[in-house]
This record gives structure tokens, C-alpha cells and sequence, in this order.
């Protein structure tokens, strides 16, 4: 059974939900505080898959993200390398999402910052439902989902780059997983509800093993998840589901635990 770590430290109020959905994908889950993990980076040896789940991680205190990505960077740099060149997963999801483009972990190491994520471009918090599609990218796994419908709520998931020259390595790397879905005819907002450049809702590393997105897909695990599921065909699960199964089988595929 895959083994996932799931990452919490104060103002993370995402993890009970996640947890059921790595379970529900079949995963085994244990709880750590970040200060633990700091103290005992060994822990990491005994997983399969590292999750650093939503919420306000210390009230996004400085900026979304910054202070616990902080401590990743300067205390866990180098464990987190390791675990991800040994075949170690890594999802980030909203705070989690933010909290890993702060720690560095998507760009090698040693090299100036060039990702983002900035304040959404409506300059207010946004709460609404809004339908991903993978993009071919290092992340394999993702390529057998379909559209994922699932609940954004964010301020500053706005993802941004330092120039054009990043966004296209980006591209030509495989490294854009995750885009918000535009309709014929839909306008970008709210469609895209951050005005990401590229419509980009997730990332991955160049390994594919590091991944992560702004909207939640734990809160599309079950039939009636959806807002509109009494007007659907019936469904035994959500689309959130298939997302973390995908994940979990590919996590013990590279590092079996």
C-alpha cells in the first residue's frame, strides 16, 4: 500500500478532507506536523508520496505560502531533493500549491526564481466551481483523466512567470500539467478565475514527480460533489477521486513502500 505524508502546520484547515481522498485512491496517510519532519527528515524514507494540502498556512502571513515555504527552503532543501530523485511524488494543492513554488522545489536548485503566484487579477478572493484539462506533460499519469470539474477558492493563485522566455521552457518541457477549460464563446473570467498567464492552473517539475494546482480536487471525490449532480446521469464518483488514484498509482509505481 502506498504510503503518503501528509504536511500540516498552522492555519492548514485542508488536510482531514485530503486525507480521505488519499485513502478513498487507497493510499495509507499519516499526519505531520512540518516542525517533526524538520526534526526527522528520515521520515520521508518510509513514503511513497508527500502532500502539502490547502488552507492559510501561519494566515499567509507576508504572502500566501511564503513562511512555510520558508522553512522547506531553508531547512528541508535537501531531503526534499533526495526523496524526489529517488522516485518520491510531491503534490501541492492551493496553499500547498504556493507554499512549493516558494520552496524552489519546481526549479533546480540554485537557480534565480522565476514562478509565481500572484494576487488574483479581480483583486478579490475567488470562491467558484471551474473545470480543468491536463496538458501533455511530464506528469504521465494525468494523461488518462478527462475534464476535472472542481472548486477553486483563492486570492493569490494568479500564476505568473518572469519572462516569455520561462513560460516557453515551460511549454516546450512538458511542464504545464493542468489549464482552466474555456468553452467556445466563454470569456476568460471567470472561466480562468486568476488570469493565469496560459490559463495555467497547475504545474509539474521536470521529473514529473513534483506536482501542483490551485483548485481542490479532494472536494470532488463523491456522486454528489458536483452543484448540478441531481441534473447529471448517476456516477458512483467524482472526478477529484480519478485524479488521486492517478496519483497514488504512479507514486508507489516509482517508490513502492
Amino acid at each position: 500500500m502506498t504510503k503518503a505524508l501528509l504536511l500540516r502546520t498552522a492555519g492548514t484547515n485542508c488536510d482531514r478532507e485530503t486525507q480521505r481522498a488519499l485513502e478513498l485512491a487507497g493510499a495509507k496517510v499519516e499526519r505531520v506536523h512540518v516542525k517533526r519532519l524538520i526534526e526527522t527528515p528520515a521520515l520521508l524514507s518510509s513514503a511513497s508520496l508527500l502532500v502539502l494540502p490547502g488552507g492559510f498556512s501561519y494566515g499567509d502571513d507576508v504572502a500566501a505560502g511564503r513562511l512555510l515555504g520558508f522553512e522547506l527552503r531553508q531547512f528541508l532543501s535537501t531531503p526534499l531533493a533526495r526523496f524526489v530523485e529517488q522516485g518520491g511524488h510531491v503534490l501541492g494543492v492551493c496553499n500547498g500549491f504556493q507554499v512549493l513554488v516558494d520552496s524552489g522545489l519546481f526549479e533546480p536548485a540554485g537557480a534565480e526564481r522565476s514562478l509565481a503566484l500572484g494576487p488574483n487579477e479581480s483583486a478579490r478572493f475567488e470562491c467558484r466551481w471551474v473545470v480543468l484539462e491536463p496538458a501533455k506533460c511530464q506528469a504521465k499519469w494525468l494523461a488518462a483523466l478527462g475534464p476535472l470539474p472542481m472548486p477553486s477558492a483563492h486570492g493569490e493563485g494568479r500564476f505568473t512567470v518572469r519572462d516569455a522566455q520561462t513560460l516557453a521552457l515551460l511549454e516546450s518541457s512538458g511542464r504545464v500539467a493542468l489549464r482552466y477549460a474555456k468553452a467556445p464563446g466563454e470569456s476568460e473570467y471567470p472561466s480562468s478565475p486568476n488570469g493565469s498567464v496560459g490559463r495555467i492552473a497547475g504545474i509539474c517539475d521536470a521529473t514529473g514527480r513534483v506536482l501542483g494546482l490551485m483548485p481542490h480536487p479532494e472536494r470532488n471525490i463523491t456522486a454528489w460533489h458536483l452543484p448540478d449532480w441531481t441534473r447529471r446521469a448517476p456516477r458512483r464518483e467524482g472526478e477529484g477521486l480519478a485524479f488521486y488514484r492517478g496519483l497514488v498509482t504512479a507514486a508507489q509505481a516509482a517508490r513502492p513502500t
